[in-house]
């Protein structure tokens, strides 16, 4: 998730890095509207061509691609597995495609779009909600926080799971689960303060 979220970013000059992001952003809330509305497994195939042009066009690496395809492919085969079984084969092959394509339009967006592009976009699309008594720029800053924390704790993860595994737990829940979110809220305790020192979150 954290590659399809922050890690993918191809700097380039193709005609999609050059789009502005709300540009962007609405290209693929359209996009991804019409997969969902439109229920036709003909339509389909060409909804996942498009996308495949989408990211050829963005010059996507297959790498990229790949790591980004097996990020839903687990979620797609189970899915389609279920409406195979309630609705039949054309149902199924539908569902499996359609996810495909939803994925790889995120990956065009996120090859196209720095996480800083995407920040200031977001800090100047909540400037009307001053009106409301929201700060844009914490909502920017919140947005920033998240996406780059998103490494963090997958590495925290894994490194709470290899632990684990090391003293021969890693079938026992708590043994994983209690150190993983102890070390979530210390980490947060700890960005938290460096805020703070900053002066950051201060009335």
């Amino acid at each position: 998730m954290s590659d399809l979220m922050a890690g993918l970013h191809q700097p380039g000059d193709t005609f999609l890095h050059r789009l502005p992001v709300g540009a962007k952003v609405l290209g693929l809330a359209a996009l991804s509207l019409a997969i969902v509305v439109v229920r036709d497994a003909r339509a389909a195939f060409v909804f996942l061509a498009v996308t495949l042009l989408l990211a050829a066009l963005a010059r996507v690496p297959l790498r990229s691609v790949w790591r980004a395809a097996r990020g839903v492919l687990l979620i797609a085969v189970v899915a389609s597995a279920f409406q195979w079984w309630w609705y039949g084969g054309a149902k199924a092959v539908e569902t499996f495609l359609d996810l495909l394509s939803l994925g790889l339009a995120a990956l065009s967006l996120t090859a196209t779009t720095s996480v800083d592009e995407m920040v200031d976009a977001l800090a100047r699309w909540a400037r009307p909600l001053r009106f409301v008594g929201v700060d844009p720029d914490r909502v920017a800053l919140t947005v920033a926080l998240t996406i780059g924390a998103l490494p963090g704790t997958i590495a925290i993860a894994r490194e709470t799971r290899d632990a684990a595994r090391a003293r021969g737990l890693d079938r026992n829940p708590r043994a994983y689960l209690s150190p993983f979110v102890i070390r979530l809220v210390a980490r947060a305790h700890e960005s938290g303060d460096a805020l703070h020192a900053r002066g950051i979150g201060d009335d």
